[in-house]
């Protein structure tokens, strides 16, 4: 009879068998290590959060987008402020010529800036439930003060936004009486 076959693992591994279940059956071949028994993934922990915490910085992102103003916004008042030319070249009262070419620029900063807001808040609170039940470790520190920053930073865009399109802060200029008249 012949013995078993066993590699050691200490040579050459390009002379290493393709099937290691050669082992004897019975006890030797049951080391007695159920899955829970092994060393967890290192891995698992770092990617613990790692989906909230890019929704917090994205949302913290934003909500500072929405307070300094976006560049996308600024084209929109340009476009405004160009179509409110267009409107009242051909003449138009003072007070007309105010609304078309600064007032509706202005309003449309506030509204571009708006959305930033909202948006600043929905990605916390849209994106965090897509990634599954809370888990039974809270999130890191680091995650939850930017979530918090993010919606911090939302909030007040949201305010300043509409304080900015209803006028809030700043009535737009009016037109004085003309001058002789």
């Amino acid at each position: 009879m012949a013995a078993p076959v066993t590699w050691s693992g200490a040579g050459d591994t390009a002379t290493a068998p393709d099937d290691l279940s050669t082992q004897p059956e019975g006890d030797a071949a049951d080391d007695g290590i159920a899955d829970e028994d092994l060393e967890p993934d290192p891995f698992e922990k770092a990617r613990h959060g790692v989906g909230a915490g890019a929704a917090a910085v994205v949302s913290a992102a934003l909500g500072v987008v929405a307070l300094t103003g976006a560049w996308s916004g600024r084209v929109a008042a340009e476009r405004e402020t160009l179509i409110g030319q267009i409107k009242t070249s051909g003449g138009g009262s003072a007070a007309q010529q105010i609304s078309e070419i600064y007032g509706d620029a202005w309003h449309t900063t506030a509204l571009v800036n708006g959305v930033f807001a909202v948006l600043a808040l929905l990605v916390v609170v849209l994106v965090r439930p897509a990634f599954g039940a809370p888990a039974d470790r809270p999130q890191p520190a680091w995650v939850r003060a930017v979530a918090l920053a993010g919606v911090a930073l939302g909030v007040l865009g949201v305010l300043i936004s509409a304080g900015m399109y209803f006028d809030l802060f700043a009535s737009l200029p009016s037109a004085g009486t003309p001058a002789g008249g």
